[in-house]
């Protein structure tokens, strides 16, 4: 059996000894869970431990598997430097995965490690598993040395992080090896209001669905989470266990969540998945097929209630993107949208901003301050295409990842001077920041910005200009066009 156990994990630092100083008993669950955990792994003594880590090399557009012999981190940034760990990686395994990872067109590979060190979120475990492992040897315990794959995450797709997890199964088959998959990720980090990250509603929402999810091992809850909650509740572990969930593919389990806690403001679960049967003689775990099967069904529902001002935008962009058309509304439009248009879009004039997401990141945005067409019609047609293609921070959209695609539509006000700070509302108000010819905007009601000073930060930051510069301020409200539900003014 390829993939012997797994285990959802956190990764506090100051669960370590010579980080927590007396602190790690504030979470004495967790720690007591975490050594059943290395017992466990231990027990199995498995060939090779893959293990995921939100705070290894990420990529928006790219899933990072490290390369090369191995690594070596320790807790120093977190006042430890004698705590650490030195693994040697299972270049076999890696250079297969990535072998099939192309083969499939899966984006996923070991270019472009930006920092080879062994990052908290894998030093944590390991300073568990290795501390069992000198334990049992100590006893006189002959426990074979493992290797390590490290994975990070990245912006892709649940579906792409499943797949992932589907090919370390498949591989680790294939080269006979047996392995222990750890998922390493916190849960939310908004649980209290005097924790490091403060408090949101969604934080303990989102622990609670997690947690439900994995002492019953509903994978397909991790898979189909929403995105606005999970932003909100500032998770990092959700795309580590939809990994860990494709190891498991068509696999029977026996599922068990062995503690949760947060104290500290930062949801810390762990839980314990034992196959219970041959890998792919379960057709009802078939997690990714039914992801899709939904994720399907969900962008049919949004696109069916998209508001006329968001089909416009849709209708425009998948025109340019197909067929490298750029339609004209008065006559390119088929007749049921024309229809459906309201006359404001063809009688005023506004500027406006198109913003497309895709798996719940950005994938582009472009608007104007100001009306520079001759309708707020063309005004959107052209900012939708432009979204799509000229934002500097993406690649073009491509055919492919149309049907993928969300729009919101925001048609801006008119601009007013601001004389002080509290005049501002990131919620209500957009900001736009000015020196000299520099200029830069940013919408309001954006998932994370949750302050003025955020909001203005950004801002300056879009245009080029230094957190220390003072820059003339106006704020406007905008109405925001989206699938389903009225349109809404900020």
């Amino acid at each position: 059996m390829p993939i012997c156990a797994a285990f959802a994990v956190p990764h506090p630092p100051l669960i370590v000894p010579g980080v927590g100083h007396g602190r790690e008993a504030g979470i004495q669950a967790t720690v007591d869970a975490y050594r059943e955990v290395a017992r466990r792994v231990a027990e199995i003594a498995p060939d090779t431990i893959v293990l995921s880590s939100p705070h290894s090399t990420s990529y928006l557009d790219y899933l990072h598997i490290s390369g090369g012999s191995g690594a070596a981190g320790t807790f120093a940034p977190f006042g430890d430097r004698a705590d650490g760990s030195r693994v040697a990686y299972d270049r076999e395994l890696v250079d297969a995965l990535c072998e099939a990872a192309d083969a499939c067109g899966l984006a996923a590979g070991t270019a472009g490690e930006r920092d080879p060190e062994l990052d908290w979120g894998v030093l944590v475990p390991l300073h568990f598993i290795q501390e069992e492992y000198a334990r049992r040897r100590d006893a006189g315990d002959d426990l074979p040395t493992y290797r390590l794959v490290r994975i990070g995450l990245s912006g892709l797709s649940p579906r792409d992080h499943y797949r992932l997890g589907q090919l370390v199964q498949r591989v680790s088959d294939t080269l006979g090896r047996r392995c222990v998959f750890v998922a390493s990720g916190d849960l939310s980090h908004k649980l209290a209001e005097d924790g490091p990250y403060g408090y949101a509603p969604d934080g303990p929402a989102f622990d609670e669905l997690v947690c439900h999810a994995l002492e019953e091992g509903d994978f397909l809850a991790l898979m189909t989470a929403d995105r606005g909650m999970c932003e909100r509740a500032a998770e990092c572990g959700l795309r580590s266990f939809q990994i860990m969930a494709g190891a498991l593919d068509r696999t029977p389990i026996r599922s068990e969540l062995l503690s949760y806690e947060g104290p500290f403001g930062v949801g810390y679960g762990i839980a314990a998945f034992t196959p219970t049967g041959a890998h792919g003689s379960d057709a009802s775990r078939a997690i990714g097929d039914r992801y899709e099967a939904w994720h399907a069904a969900d962008m049919a529902r949004r696109r069916h209630a998209e508001s006329p001002w968001v089909q416009l935008a849709r209708y425009s962009l998948e025109s340019y993107v197909r067929d490298g058309r750029r339609i004209d509304p008065n006559r390119d439009l088929p007749a049921d949208l024309a229809e459906a248009l309201p006359d404001e879009l063809f009688s005023t004039r506004a500027g406006a901003f198109v913003s497309l997401k895709m798996n719940g990141q950005l994938r582009g945005c472009i608007g104007t301050i100001a009306p520079v067409r001759k309708s707020l019609a063309e005004e959107v047609i052209r900012n939708g295409v432009a979204a799509a293609t000229e934002d500097p921070r993406f690649a073009p959209v491509r055919p492919e990842e149309l049907p993928h695609l969300e729009y919101s539509v925001d048609v801006l006000g008119e601009p007013e001077a601001v004389d002080n700070l509290e005049q501002l509302d990131p919620e209500r108000y957009g900001v736009i920041v000015t020196r000299g010819h520099r200029r830069g905007l940013l919408l309001p009601d954006l998932e994370g910005v949750d302050t003025v000073f955020d909001q203005i930060a950004i801002a300056k930051q879009k245009a080029g200009i230094r957190p220390d510069e003072q820059v003339h301020l106006e704020r406007f409200e905008v109405v925001r066009h989206t699938a389903g539900g009225k349109p809404r003014r900020s």
